[in-house]
């Protein structure tokens, strides 16, 4: 085992994994919305998505898409799509859970928590977090790099699997821990009585994140 190759490896995994982007948001979005467990079964959807692009990496898929410029066209107009879709979802969540605040038949209103908050099918967080992961290109991209730059050519096959386990483990362990402190009771609280606001944010965040990858396209 190459151990000074494995440390620079796992830095520049930390270092990406940690930055804000489509990933970051749509974990704390499913937290945020629907408590620990849908945002754990979508990080682990996202580990999945990792475990697709390592495996266009070691097959040398990810060199072909890279040098075609359609394939990587089609990837950016299809994740923007799908992070433009999940964006307007959230705002008509905002609004859905504002409109549904209304009287109960003893005269009381309904908290924003009450309304806010229901379930989401753990398949479906898990397609979601892989969906959003597997069609980023940028994701394609960084480790296609990582394992034609970082990685020697020499190293054994087995040492390349075990960096792609550490990294597909490392995301979900990140990204579930981020679910779990998130969705301690002292923070739900808070967020959750400011759940419109909340929603509204992350849908402009997503719709953002989308509108980058099509100017990115674009230009």
């Amino acid at each position: 085992m190459n151990w000074p190759e494995f440390t620079v490896i796992a830095i520049a995994h930390f270092l990406a994994v940690a930055s804000p982007g489509p990933d970051f948001a749509i974990v704390l979005r499913q937290t945020l919305r629907f408590g620990s467990r849908t945002g754990i079964w979508t990080s682990a959807g996202v580990g999945a998505g990792i475990a697709l692009h390592i495996s266009y990496c070691l097959l040398g898929v990810a060199v072909l898409i890279k040098s075609s410029a359609e394939a990587l066209t089609v990837l950016q107009i299809v994740a923007a799509c799908l992070l433009l879709y999940l964006g307007v979802q959230s705002l008509r969540g905002a609004r859905v859970i504002w409109r549904e605040r209304k009287p109960r038949a003893g005269g009381d209103e309904l908290s924003v928590a009450e309304v806010a908050f229901g379930s989401m099918a753990v398949h479906k967080a898990f397609l979601l977090g892989f969906m959003t992961n597997g069609l980023n290109p940028k994701a394609t991209l960084f480790f296609l790099a990582l394992f034609t730059v970082l990685i020697d050519p020499q190293t054994p096959l087995s040492a390349q699997l075990f960096y792609a386990s550490y990294l597909v483990l490392a995301t979900f362990l990140w990204f579930a821990g981020l679910s779990l402190f998130i969705d301690r009771e002292s923070i739900r609280d808070r967020v959750r009585n400011a759940a419109p606001i909340v929603d509204a944010v992350m849908g402009f965040i997503l719709i953002g994140l989308a509108v980058q990858l099509l100017i990115v396209e674009v230009f």
